[in-house]
């Protein structure tokens, strides 16, 4: 068999980018207005929170593409979680965009096989790991550059290095196995070899994929903080009132921004389904993805 039909099956093309964009945001967008809903529990200093469901957005990395499944999340966070809600933070948002988009991105290329439990562990808690461990900094940065006060957390010494550091593991722990983990190690081995060819994939496997020598080259890891270092910039400029662009939806809308954020995603969701599916039964019977 020839190796060249084979390599255009492993390239996407542009309508599979733009597919795969697209889910990753109405999906994560719609996670992020149920988590909303969802009620906050503290036991002492300890914060039972979900703060966010990023095996959403880790499942679309490691299945289909790490790059544009990273961006879409971000782009579906920050359009049905902050522009539709009427609460923009301005150039802020710029310190989560890269921050969560570098975690994800990362994650998804370090699975060379998304049937290998231990990569997809490894890749769960990279994900969440990297988002909070740049978050922790950027925090603690900003304490001790002197553009924000210490918040004191009850239970915990009086140390923005306790406190973060706390936090930090708290997250790792709860979310990181709870939100992380566990529904990676589920859905990813169920999902694997099932799902791409709706889009017209071949499934990944460790022909399919990048090495991790592949990605992580010297000029990775100079872009990677470059990126840190603006989202880091980002977010002293927004402490320092210079939060450009920021803005709030002065109409009283109450709840009903809500609904209409999560009915605007679920729509975009299943306009995408449909758009596949029509895709699909146009296909000759005779074309095969194996």
């Amino acid at each position: 068999m020839s190796l060249s039909p084979l390599r255009n099956r492993l390239e996407l093309t542009s309508q599979q980018k733009l597919m795969i964009f697209i889910l990753s945001m109405s999906l994560y967008g719609i996670s992020n207005m149920i988590t909303e809903l969802l009620p906050e529990f503290r036991v002492g200093p300890v914060e039972l929170k979900v703060e966010y469901f990023i095996f959403i957005p880790l499942i679309f990395a490691i299945l289909f593409n790490s790059l544009y499944a990273a961006i879409g999340a971000s782009v579906g966070e920050m359009i049905f979680g902050e522009l539709l809600l009427g609460q923009f933070g301005g150039i802020s948002e710029l310190e989560k965009f890269i921050q969560f988009s570098l975690a994800v991105f990362v994650a998804g290329m370090l699975v060379r096989d998304p049937r290998n439990k231990r990569q997809l562990a490894v890749a769960a808690y990279v994900a969440i790991g990297i988002d909070q461990l740049l978050g922790t900094i950027v925090d603690i940065a900003k304490v001790y550059i002197g553009i924000e006060d210490l918040e004191a957390v009850p239970g915990l010494p009086q140390s923005i290095l306790a406190i973060e550091g706390f936090s930090f593991l708290n997250a790792m722990v709860v979310s990181g196995t709870l939100f992380a983990l566990l529904p990676t190690l589920y859905l990813v081995p169920r999902l694997y070899g099932k799902v791409e060819p709706l889009l017209g994939m071949k499934p990944r496997d460790g022909r399919a994929a990048s090495s991790i020598k592949d990605f992580v080259t010297p000029r990775f890891i100079i872009l990677a903080i470059v990126l840190a270092f603006v989202a880091a910039a980002a977010e002293f400029l927004a402490e320092s009132d210079n939060a450009f662009f920021s803005w709030e939806w002065e109409a009283d809308f109450g709840s009903g921004a809500f609904w209409i954020s999560l009915a605007i995603s679920i729509i975009v969701f299943i306009a995408a389904i449909a758009v596949i599916r029509a895709r699909k039964k146009q296909k000759p019977k005779g074309e095969s993805l194996s």
